[in-house]
């Protein structure tokens, strides 16, 4: 059963609860509709205030409804593709318009309740209030409007979305922030352009286990009265408390991150801990003295038991320490990696450069189907991460190196050695211009481009097309139900001369 948030009332979360949930109900529950308004004849006459009418036709990158008036974009946050919307003006752009929806004159049959009270408050989910067919079709309209906009392909070909059976409680991660309210100490994330933190205890996305750990870890701190930080006036200890479970393993490991390395009562912490959590088999401490937005420091300490965590991808073993990145939806994560080496077309005879490769995992996916794999990753801790977890699974055939793809790929070109595939999962911002020309001078007969972001895949596939390769397809996978973003894998080919 999930757990149901109920924010002290007085609190400003409790108060922005109520006033979103009034505003819902009246959008979409008054019997009379407001009388007819008339907006201006034209966009540019349009001022902050004025009231409108909107048809919505997609969803936007950021969950957001997406109309026009007068030819001009307009997004209103809140409202559903199809849905007719009255809405006030709040901002006025050259080339769009953002409202506040006042009324929904006609509902999308997608919209449901959000099952999470704490929905449009919090800033982790942007889309609760679709139902799961209709979070599908939304997420796949935008890939196929971004590709309109950005790389001019109005027929895309593009496979059905893999979506989820049970799309709820996928995530083995929660790293949330720690603060006081009316005395009682709450973790959350922080609500949208402000540093206030909304209490997500019992998130319905964050699998059961991992929000009874966090609730007991908690219930811990509280009870030996461990000082929580204090950002406005830079006092306290503890910061963040994050926690991580094994889909597989069943292991849990928990981390604590602090202003110094001076723990109070720790032993009785510890035992508290394990106490409350018997599946827990490691307990960090990680120190970030520094006033940023950065959540990890240079430094973590083991507290007690084992510094990693074991978990695994179907037959792959990880040891996965406090600061290793892995996949937070491990279900998709195993079809979106099926994916990639259906698109790698391996037949054992070829050589594959894992670009961006992080701690390794799609090298160590697909080095059974090749002759070799090199993974190349900027960042040395991934890189040890990646050898330690080679080892650990046999992959003899894949070497990892710490760089830049975009200077390595050429120099291993200039020796001589030129991949039959390349595989890039770069971060949302898309592929660096000088890897993209690498990737053009190097010439591969397939180019796998795992994307978290659909515009930027769309950008960069434009010079991809522009230097003779086609696209093959787009698998999109629902790596994150409930939330506005979407994962691809895009196949390019290229073309015979």
């Amino acid at each position: 059963m999930t757990q149901k948030h109920n924010p002290a009332k007085g609190t400003n979360s409790y108060k922005k609860q109520v006033n979103i949930e009034a505003k819902n109900n009246n959008l979409v529950n008054r019997k009379k509709a407001p009388a007819a308004m008339k907006g201006p004849e034209h966009a540019e006459e349009l001022r902050v205030g004025d009231k409108i009418v909107v048809t919505i036709k997609r969803l936007g990158i950021n969950g957001e409804g997406v109309g026009y008036y007068r030819r001009k974009a307009v997004f209103i946050d809140g409202v559903l593709p199809d849905e007719v919307v009255k809405a006030k003006v709040t901002h006025i752009e050259p080339k769009f318009i953002k409202a506040d929806p006042q009324f929904i004159e006609k509902k999308s049959a997608h919209r449901i309740e959000p099952p999470c009270p704490v929905f449009g408050i919090c800033g982790g989910c942007q889309i609760q209030h679709i139902n799961y067919e209709g979070q599908l079709r939304g997420k796949e309209n935008i890939i196929l409007e971004a590709f309109s906009r950005y790389a001019g392909i109005e027929d895309l070909k593009m496979k059905p979305m893999i979506g989820m059976d049970h799309p709820w409680g996928y995530r083995n991660k929660a790293q949330l922030q720690l603060g006081e309210k009316n005395g009682q100490l709450i973790a959350g994330l922080y609500s949208a352009n402000s540093h206030e933190i909304v209490d997500i205890t019992g998130c319905p996305i964050q699998h059961p286990k991992v929000n009874e750990a966090v609730q007991k870890v908690k219930e811990a701190l509280e009870l030996l009265h461990i000082p929580i930080y204090k950002e406005r006036t830079n006092t306290g200890l503890v910061r963040t408390i994050i926690v991580r479970y094994g889909f597989q393993s069943g292991h849990i490991q928990v981390t604590l991150v602090t202003v110094s390395d001076k723990l109070p009562k720790q032993d009785q912490l510890i035992k508290a801990i394990r106490l409350g959590i018997p599946e827990v088999t490691g307990i960090s401490m990680n120190i970030n003295p520094k006033n940023t937005s950065l959540i990890f420091g240079d430094r973590t300490i083991l507290l007690w038991g084992e510094e990693a965590m074991e978990e695994s991808l179907s037959d792959l073993e990880f040891n996965l320490s406090p600061r290793a990145f892995f996949q937070l939806n491990p279900e998709q994560t195993v079809k979106l990696y099926e994916s990639v080496r259906v698109a790698a077309g391996l037949t054992g005879k070829e050589t594959v450069v894992d670009a961006y490769c992080g701690t390794g995992t799609i090298g160590l996916w697909l080095a059974p189907y090749a002759k070799e794999v090199r993974g190349i990753e900027s960042i040395p801790e991934a890189v040890e991460d990646a050898k330690e977890n080679a080892v650990r699974n046999n992959r003899n055939n894949v070497t990892f190196y710490t760089g830049q793809a975009e200077e390595l790929l050429p120099r291993w070109v200039k020796q001589g050695y030129t991949p039959d595939v390349i595989i890039a999962d770069p971060p949302r911002t898309g592929l660096d211009n000088r890897f993209l020309d690498a990737v053009v001078r190097t010439k591969p007969k397939r180019f796998v481009y795992v994307s978290c972001n659909p515009s930027t895949l769309a950008k960069d596939s434009k010079v991809l097309l522009d230097a003779g390769y086609s696209i093959e397809w787009v698998q999109p996978v629902d790596m994150f139900p409930q939330t506005a973003h979407v994962e691809c894998c895009t196949l390019f080919v290229k073309k015979d001369k």
